[in-house]
């Protein structure tokens, strides 16, 4: 074979090869997408995310507020055309605080969930696909932890540092992962004893691979799922820290 030859072989295969990589890939998430959208509460349950996200940042956008200075002579309206949901004690309209205060609530709140999805599916996927002595050493820490009211851990850490939002997603998504990585095992443990999960590890697929390209994409509904509730039990807890006045 001439080298020009050769040079577009190798070219040629190379191709083949990427091109072979990227249809998996794409075949994954189509696999995901397909799941999800299988699933009508996991669907719900992002259309109502996605409203408060669009409630809380783009609907100060539309709808003009002063959320600066107070104004007393305009304390307590009634809902009117100016003041849709009347003003507080301050003078400050109702609906643009319900906008102010969102946007903070569904910073920590959303990505405290996220945090947590990925955490417990990480943690669930393993512990259910490994199994035996590994599965038992790692849900009896889930076990551990889960004894211990999610409120004291929260309370200690912004009790023993100064709370701010980045802290808080990771203080409150570090202790919702628990029940997510309960769910995920659950279910890992059901589909790793299925013919395609099992010819993939007959063939010589490392764990890694078979975890990420099987496991996964079948428990994404359920993460999903789990997310949405999680976004609410993370503004529950916030909601609570600021209660305490531990946070502002």
């Amino acid at each position: 074979m001439s080298p020009v030859t050769r040079g577009w072989f190798n070219r040629s295969r190379d191709s083949d090869t990427l091109n072979g990589a990227a249809e998996k890939s794409a075949g994954r998430t189509h696999a995901v997408l397909a799941t999800f959208v299988e699933n009508r509460p996991a669907v719900g349950g992002v259309v109502v995310v996605v409203f408060a996200v669009l409630f809380c940042f783009v609907g100060p956008l539309i709808y003009h507020t002063n959320q600066l200075a107070t104004n007393l002579p305009a304390a307590l309206q009634a809902p009117s055309a100016s003041h849709l949901l009347g003003t507080d004690s301050s003078g400050y309209d109702e609906l643009g605080r319900l906008m102010l205060g969102g946007q903070s609530t569904i910073e920590v709140g959303l990505a405290a969930a996220l945090l947590a999805g990925f955490l417990g599916t990480a943690w669930g996927t393993t512990a259910g696909y490994l199994g035996g002595f590994v599965d038992d050493i790692m849900m009896r820490f889930v076990d551990a932890l889960m004894a211990i009211p999610a409120l004291i851990i929260l309370l200690i850490v912004a009790t023993v540092t100064t709370p701010s939002i980045p802290l808080l997603i990771v203080a409150i998504g570090g202790i919702s992962w628990l029940n997510t990585a309960r769910l995920v095992r659950s279910e890992t443990l059901s589909l790793r004893t299925l013919e395609y999960v099992e010819a993939s590890r007959v063939v010589g697929s490392r764990a890694r691979r078979v975890i990420t390209s099987h496991i996964v994409p079948n428990v994404m509904g359920t993460v999903v799922v789990q997310i949405t509730f999680s976004v609410a039990d993370s503004i529950l807890l916030l909601a609570g820290l600021k209660d305490l006045s531990v946070i502002h």
